[in-house]
C-alpha cells in the first residue's frame, strides 16, 4: 500500500526533493551576496557621506569639478570601458545573460563619489545597483552557474546593493525584480534576493547606518472626497513632471554628444557648466544629492522653483558624462514639487511632498509596486491608500518615458495588450 501511494506521488516527491535543494542553494547564495554587497555597500556610503560632509565645509571645491570629471573619463578609458552603458548595462544582463565585469564595482565606486565630492548634481542608487550587480555577476561566473542561475544572482546583487544605502529590504527586493521587465516578475528570485537584501540592510543598520526614513506630519486620518481629489491632481501633475525629468535627460545627453564629440572635452565642458550655474542661481543647493533640501521639503519648506532647477542640474551633470544615479534626484524634484503644489489643492505641504516624492519616482521608474512599499518604508503605513492611487496614476499617465532605456515594458499602461517595448 505504501508502495502504491509512493509511485502515485512520486513525481511530486521528486519535485519537493529538487525544490528543497535549490532552496537551500539560493538561501546560501543569497547570504553570501547579501554579506559580500553588504559591506561594499556599508564603505560605499560611509564614503558618500563623507564626500558630502567635505564638500559642504570646502565650497571651493565645485572648482575642480571639471578636472573630476576628466578623472572619471581616464579612469574608464584606462579600464577599456569608455562605451559602458551604466545602469542599463545591468539591466541587459539580467534580461540577457551578458556577462559583467568585475570592473564595473570600483569604477562606479570611484566616479560617483568624485561627482558627489566636487559637487556634481547626482544620486547614488544607480551606483548601488551596478555595485552589486557586477559583484554578484562575477560571482556567477567563477561558480560557473548556468544563464538562468546567473540572471537571478544579478537580480540579488541589485537588491542588496540598493537595500545597502537605503535601508529599505521589501523595497529593494521588489525594485530588482520589477525594473528590469515591467509587467513580468520572476518570482523564482524572491528567496534569495529578500535574504540578500535583508543582509546587506541588516550589516548597514550594525555599523551604525540608519535606514532611510521620513516623519510625515499631516497625513489626512479620514479619507473625504476633497483629499482624494487633490490627490488624483497630484498623480496627474507627477505624471507631468517625470516626463519633463526624463526628456530633459534624454536630449541633454544627446546635445552634448552631437556638439562636442570627445568626451573628455564634453565632461569638462559639462563641469564648467555646473559650476557656472551653480554661481547664476546663487547657492548650492542642487549639487550633490541633495538629502537635505528633501528633508526641508517633507517638513513643508521648499522655493517654487526648485524642482526645475535639480532636473536642469541632474541633466548637465550625468549628461556629460559624471557617474551616480537618477532616484535621489527623482525623490528631490519630486518632493519640491509637492511641497509648493499641495498647499494650491488644498493639502498639507508635508503630505503632498511626500506624495509627489513617490509618484515622481514611480513615473521615471515605471516600478509601482516597488513604488508603493517604498512609501510604506519610508513613510510608514498612514495613508497607504492615497499614495497608491498617486503612483497608480503617475505610472498610468507618464507613458512610455523611464530613466533607462534598456528596461522593457510587456504590457500597455491602459489595457490588457502585450506591447513588449522599451522606454523612451
Amino acid at each position: 500500500m505504501l508502495r502504491q501511494f509512493y509511485r502515485k506521488y512520486q513525481d511530486k516527491f521528486d519535485r519537493s526533493e529538487d525544490n528543497f535543494l535549490h532552496f537551500m542553494s539560493w538561501m546560501c547564495a543569497g547570504l553570501a551576496i547579501g554579506g559580500v554587497v553588504g559591506l561594499v555597500g556599508v564603505a560605499f556610503h560611509l564614503m558618500l557621506e563623507w564626500a558630502t560632509e567635505f564638500r559642504m565645509h570646502h565650497p571651493m571645491l565645485l572648482w575642480l569639478l571639471p578636472l573630476g570629471g576628466l578623472a572619471i573619463v581616464l579612469a574608464y578609458r584606462l579600464a577599456g570601458m569608455e562605451k559602458d552603458r551604466g545602469t542599463n548595462f545591468i539591466l541587459v544582463a539580467v534580461r540577457s545573460n551578458e556577462p559583467v565585469t568585475i570592473k564595473t564595482a570600483p569604477l562606479i565606486f570611484f566616479s560617483t563619489v568624485v561627482t558627489h565630492l566636487l559637487g556634481g548634481s547626482a544620486g547614488r542608487e544607480g551606483a548601488a545597483l551596478q555595485l552589486g550587480g557586477s559583484i554578484a555577476s562575477s560571482v556567477a561566473q567563477t561558480w560557473e552557474l548556468n544563464e538562468k542561475e546567473s540572471r537571478i544572482m544579478t537580480m540579488c546583487g541589485m537588491a542588496a546593493g540598493f537595500s545597502a544605502l537605503f535601508g529599505t529590504p521589501l523595497t529593494s527586493v521588489v525594485f530588482a525584480m520589477e525594473v528590469i521587465t515591467v509587467g513580468v516578475m520572476h518570482y523564482s528570485a524572491i528567496v534569495p534576493c529578500t535574504v540578500a537584501a535583508l543582509v546587506a540592510s541588516s550589516i548597514s543598520q550594525s555599523m551604525g547606518i540608519a535606514p532611510t526614513s521620513f516623519v510625515v506630519s499631516h497625513i489626512p486620518e479620514i479619507i473625504s472626497m476633497e483629499t482624494g481629489i487633490g490627490v488624483v491632481v497630484l498623480g496627474i501633475a507627477s505624471a507631468l513632471v517625470s516626463i519633463l525629468f526624463c526628456i530633459v535627460m534624454e536630449h541633454t545627453g544627446h546635445t552634448y554628444k552631437k556638439h562636442i564629440k570627445n568626451p573628455m572635452l564634453r565632461v569638462f565642458a559639462g563641469g564648467c557648466i555646473v559650476i557656472g550655474l551653480t554661481y547664476l542661481v546663487g547657492c548650492r543647493d542642487y549639487n550633490g544629492a541633495g538629502m537635505d533640501i528633501i528633508i526641508n521639503a517633507l517638513n513643508g519648506d521648499a522655493k517654487a522653483e526648485a524642482f526645475l532647477l535639480k532636473i536642469l542640474f541632474t541633466a548637465l551633470t550625468l549628461g556629460a558624462g559624471y557617474k551616480g544615479g537618477e532616484i535621489v534626484p527623482s525623490f528631490f524634484i519630486g518632493a519640491t514639487f509637492g511641497c509648493v503644489a499641495g498647499p494650491l489643492l488644498g493639502l498639507p505641504p508635508t503630505f503632498a511632498a511626500s506624495l509627489c516624492m513617490a509618484a515622481v519616482f514611480c513615473g521615471v521608474t515605471n516600478c509601482p509596486l516597488a513604488s508603493i512599499i517604498l512609501c510604506i518604508e519610508l513613510f510608514g503605513f498612514k495613508g497607504t491608500g492615497y499614495y497608491a492611487l498617486c503612483c497608480g496614476i503617475s505610472y498610468m499617465l507618464s507613458g512610455y518615458y523611464g530613466l533607462y532605456s534598456e528596461q522593457k515594458i510587456m504590457y500597455s499602461k491602459v489595457q490588457p495588450e502585450f506591447i513588449n517595448k522599451n522606454v523612451h
